[in-house]
């Protein structure tokens, strides 16, 4: 029998990410004397990218900022968010719990996130979990990215898994919208960085808790594609 395969987005889906990201955010545009940015200012931004964070920014200031700065700014981003990536960032309830049970279980585990893959290896590694994942892949690993399904099945190949027994589980239209390119199934839950409701993103199920999670893969794995 082939081994089930869970991939985890990991921004707004295993880690409440949004402190440590907003934190770095804000003191890069500092810089700019611009007043510091909240999560409600931000939304699903938090989930797109520091690029798309940085913009937004701008824009709500009514600031104009072009390529070359957004470029330089970027690259000052990553290297404060690497320094300080997991200082109020923790795993979202349950997570640790139901990782550690599907990986007792037999289960392999893989991450397939937008966030660049150095960044997402730092970050798992540094919230002590790494070594539970068969792949890590981030939104530059290839040459596409969520929502571009290639992306889940290159995971999935790392992985060793099959599609017919993997499951996307993740909070935004990216992760649920890449699991239909892909061809496999996906749980989305409610408590990421959407600024949709997880129950309009077309995922085959919704939670609200890790503590439903293996209800549903349970589930989704009984029946057919």
């Amino acid at each position: 029998m082939t081994q089930r395969l869970i991939i985890f987005d990991l921004d707004g889906t295993l880690a409440d990410t949004a402190p440590d990201l907003i934190a770095t955010l804000n003191r890069i545009t500092a810089q700019f004397d611009l007043p510091p940015m909240a999560e409600t200012n931000l939304g699903n931004l938090i989930g797109q990218g520091a690029r798309a964070m940085i913009a937004r920014t701008f824009e709500i200031n009514n600031l104009a900022i072009d390529e070359r700065q957004l470029d330089e700014l970027f690259d000052q981003f990553l290297a404060d968010y690497a320094a300080n990536i997991a200082v109020k960032t923790r795993l979202f309830d349950g997570a640790l719990e139901v990782i550690t049970d599907l990986r007792q279980s037999g289960d392999l585990l893989a991450v397939c996130t937008n966030k660049t893959e150095a960044l997402a290896r730092l970050l798992l590694e540094q919230l002590g979990i790494a070594q539970n994942f068969s792949a890590i892949t981030g939104g530059n690993s290839f040459t596409f990215k969520k929502p571009d399904g290639r992306h889940i099945l290159e995971t999935i190949k790392i992985a060793g898994g099959e599609p017919t027994s993997s499951i996307m589980v993740g909070d935004s239209s990216a992760d649920i919208q890449a699991a239909k390119n892909a061809g496999i199934r996906s749980i989305a839950v409610t408590f990421g960085y959407s600024d949709q409701p997880a129950e309009s993103l077309g995922a085959d199920v919704v939670i609200s808790a890790f503590d439903e999670l293996h209800t549903a893969i349970d589930h989704l794995l009984k029946t057919k594609p």
